[in-house]
C-alpha cells in the first residue's frame, strides 16, 4: 500500500505539472494564431494511446510513458522530427511563418507557467495549511548552538535578526539550511550587532559531520511531550511528564539543545540519565542508538501570527524564490565538485520516495510547488531539446536578424535529445542504485 500510495502522489504531481506546462506552449500559440496539431499527457511512443479524442482541430490524449508529455506544435523542429512536413513552404498558422518575438513568447509559455504554479502552491501552502506563523521577536531567548553553528561564529542566546541583510519577521526564515548554503546572518548579542557567514570550508565540514544540527530555538523547558514505544528511553523507563536534568551526574541540563546534543555525543554508550519525575529524581539507565533516544519536547506557547491575505502573498512568493535560489545552489555544487550527482540527483523512483508512502496534502502540494519551479529551471537551461535551447536561439535571432535553418535546428534537436535520453537514464540508475545501496 505504501508504494501504490507513493505511485499514485508521483503521477498525479507529475501529472498536473506536465498538464499545466504545456497548456503555457498551447495557450500562447492559439494566442498569436498557431495551430496545435496535438496535447497530450504522457508521450505516446510508437504510436500507442491509453486515450484520445480530436477537438477543433487538436488531438487531445493520454499516452502511455509517463515521463512527460507535449504539444506538437505546427512548423516547429521538435522531438517529433516531422521532416516531411518541414519541407513544405512555410503556411500562416505554422509556428516558423510568425515573427520571433512571438515564437519567443511561445517557447517561454511553459516555464512560466510553471513558476506561476510553484508561487500560487507555496501561497496556498501558507493560506490552507500554515496559517500562522511563529515571529521571531517571540525567540525572547534567542537560540541554542549546537556545534556546527558554534563553527560558524553562533552563539547561544544569539537573536537573528536579519538574512543577508534583508529583515526577517519569521523565525523559519531564520533557516540552518541558509547558513549552509553562504547565507549571511545578522545577529543580536548581548546588545551588539553582528555578522555570521560561514567560510568556503564549513559545507564539506556540513557533508563529513554526522550531527547536522546548527541551531534551533533556544528552550529552557525540557519536559517530555511524547516517546516512542520500543526505543531506548521507552525501554529505559522514561515516561511522559519527565524533565531530563542531568547526564552522567556531569552535564547538567538547562536547555533542550544541552539535552539533544549530549545524548548524541553519548551514542552506543550505556548512559545515567537523571530525571525529575513528581519532584523526585530518578536515575535511568539508557543507551541511546544513531537517532537519539525516541523522544520530543513539550514545545513553548509562542505567542502566533496569523497570515493576512497580503501577508500569505508576499511569504509565498519569498518561500518559493528561497527554495528555488537554495536548490539552484544546491545543483552549482554539483559542477564545483562540492557534491557528487550519485547523491544528489533523482529520478522518478526518488521523487516518489520524497512525496512519501503517506498522503498528506501539505506535504504533496508543497513539494509539486517546489518540483514545479525546479522544473521552470531545468527546462530554461540553454540545452538541445529543451525549451532554454530554443529559447537561446531565437534571442540569437532577435538580436542578429538572422534565422537559424530547418537542417540546424534538426540536427540540435538530434543532439539535445540525445543528452536528454542519457540523462533520464543516468537519473533512473542513480535511483536504483540507491535502492540497492
Amino acid at each position: 500500500m505504501t508504494i501504490l500510495i507513493m505511485v499514485a502522489q508521483l503521477i498525479l504531481g507529475l501529472s498536473i505539472l506536465v498538464l499545466l506546462h504545456e497548456f503555457g506552449h498551447y495557450i500562447t500559440a492559439r494566442a498569436f494564431g498557431i495551430k496545435v496539431e496535438k496535447f497530450y499527457l504522457f508521450f505516446d511512443a510508437w504510436g500507442f494511446k491509453l486515450f484520445k479524442f480530436t477537438y477543433k482541430g487538436t488531438e487531445y490524449g493520454i499516452g502511455w510513458l509517463p515521463l512527460g508529455g507535449y504539444v506538437k506544435i505546427a512548423g516547429m523542429v521538435d522531438e517529433s522530427m516531422d521532416k516531411e512536413a518541414m519541407k513544405l513552404p512555410p503556411q500562416p498558422w505554422e509556428f516558423r511563418f510568425k515573427p520571433a518575438w512571438q515564437r519567443l513568447i511561445v517557447m517561454l509559455g511553459g516555464v512560466t507557467v510553471n513558476l506561476i504554479l510553484g508561487v500560487i502552491l507555496f501561497t496556498m501552502v501558507i493560506m490552507v495549511y500554515e496559517k500562522q506563523y511563529i515571529p521571531i521577536s517571540a525567540i525572547d531567548k534567542g537560540i541554542y548552538s549546537y556545534e556546527l553553528g558554534r563553527k560558524v561564529g553562533l552563539q547561544t542566546g544569539d537573536k537573528i535578526v536579519a538574512v543577508n541583510g534583508d529583515k526577517i519577521e519569521r523565525f523559519k526564515d531564520a533557516s540552518p539550511i541558509a547558513i549552509v548554503m553562504g547565507a549571511e546572518f545578522t545577529v543580536n548579542r548581548n546588545g551588539q550587532t553582528l555578522k555570521v557567514k560561514a567560510n568556503d570550508d564549513f559545507y564539506s565540514e556540513f557533508k563529513q559531520s554526522k550531527n547536522k544540527d546548527i541551531f534551533e530555538a533556544y528552550v529552557p523547558n525540557c519536559e517530555l511531550d511524547s516517546i516512542l514505544p520500543n526505543r531506548p528511553a521507552a525501554k529505559g523507563g522514561m515516561l511522559i511528564g519527565d524533565y531530563p536534568v542531568a547526564i552522567n551526574d556531569t552535564i547538567l541540563i538547562d536547555s533542550w539543545g544541552v539535552f539533544t546534543e549530549n545524548i548524541k555525543k553519548s551514542t552506543n554508550k550505556l548512559t545515567k540519565i537523571t530525571v525529575l519525575r513528581a519532584s523526585q529524581k530518578v536515575d535511568l539507565m539508557i543507551t541511546p542508538d544513531s537517532a537519539g533516544i525516541g523522544v520530543s519536547k513539550k514545545m513553548p506557547q509562542y505567542d502566533k501570527v496569523s497570515y493576512s491575505l497580503t501577508q500569505s502573498v508576499k511569504y509565498g512568493w519569498k518561500d518559493a524564490m528561497n527554495m528555488l535560489a537554495m536548490n539552484i545552489k544546491g545543483m552549482g555544487k554539483i559542477f564545483n565538485g562540492q557534491e557528487k550527482a550519485t547523491e544528489s540527483l533523482s529520478g522518478p523512483i526518488g521523487i516518489a520516495q520524497i512525496y512519501g508512502g503517506v498522503w498528506d496534502w501539505h506535504k504533496f502540494w508543497y513539494i509539486t510547488g517546489l518540483l514545479s519551479l525546479i522544473l521552470a529551471f531545468m527546462n530554461i537551461l540553454p540545452i538541445p531539446a529543451l525549451d532554454g535551447g530554443h529559447v537561446l536561439f531565437l534571442i540569437i535571432e532577435v538580436v542578429t536578424g538572422k534565422k537559424f535553418s530547418d537542417s540546424f535546428m534538426e540536427k540540435t534537436q538530434t543532439v539535445g535529445m540525445v543528452i536528454l535520453l542519457a540523462l533520464m537514464a543516468f537519473a533512473f540508475g542513480v535511483d536504483i542504485f540507491k535502492l540497492f545501496r
